[in-house]
């Protein structure tokens, strides 16, 4: 008995130090900004109502077009499928706003079929084989960068990340998300994908 239950503590210890380390990986990327020079700028999908970016999608799109807007890259590909009962992907949402505000039409490409971030970040990897970019910059909400950011690097491209600015500075509700996407990146890590 006193076997198993070292054994099980060793376990949740380890379990405990693998994720404490995670936090710090995804805490840390959450604070730095990496924009440089790349082929294109990956925008990650986030809600749309009716046709229209919830705030967090505007958030993130207003963020790419000032990466656009400063000559980063040349290119953007927005990303986000379409969810139960809507009209519209988040990928067609996210080009008809990056086109109204300035982006030429062309110069956008979508991925509107991925339901989670590892379906979209395999098709961002599979379009920019296709139209043979190396490099991207990654923008999403600072929290899920990390993940983001291992899951193409590790499809052999280089990958900068840039987070849109924080919506709260409400330290709890940080560290929450933070644990949200260590979990997910462990998850991910062991070969669960969500």
């Amino acid at each position: 008995m006193k076997k198993a239950f070292v054994v099980l503590l060793v376990l949740a210890l380890g379990a405990a130090a693998c994720f404490a380390v995670v936090y710090r990986q995804v805490s840390r990327q959450a604070e730095i900004d990496e924009a440089s020079p790349a082929d294109v700028i990956v925008v990650l999908g986030a809600a749309q109502y009716y046709g229209k970016p919830s705030p967090v999608l505007k958030a993130r799109l207003d963020h790419a077009l000032e990466l656009y807007d400063r000559g980063l890259a040349q290119r953007i590909i927005a990303t986000g499928g379409q969810g139960p009962g809507a009209k519209f992907s988040e990928g067609e949402v996210s080009r008809l706003y990056l086109s109204e505000r300035g982006v030429p039409a062309e110069y956008i490409s979508i991925e509107n079929t991925g339901q989670s971030t590892m379906e979209s970040a395999a098709a961002v990897a599979e379009i920019m084989d296709r139209m043979a970019l190396g490099s991207c910059i990654v923008v999403s909400d600072a929290y899920h960068v990390f993940r983001v950011k291992q899951i193409l690097s590790e499809r052999g491209l280089t990958v900068y990340g840039s987070p849109r600015a924080w919506s709260t500075n409400d330290e709890w509700v940080r560290a929450k998300r933070y644990a949200r996407e260590s979990l997910s990146y462990i998850l991910w890590r062991v070969g669960i994908r969500i």
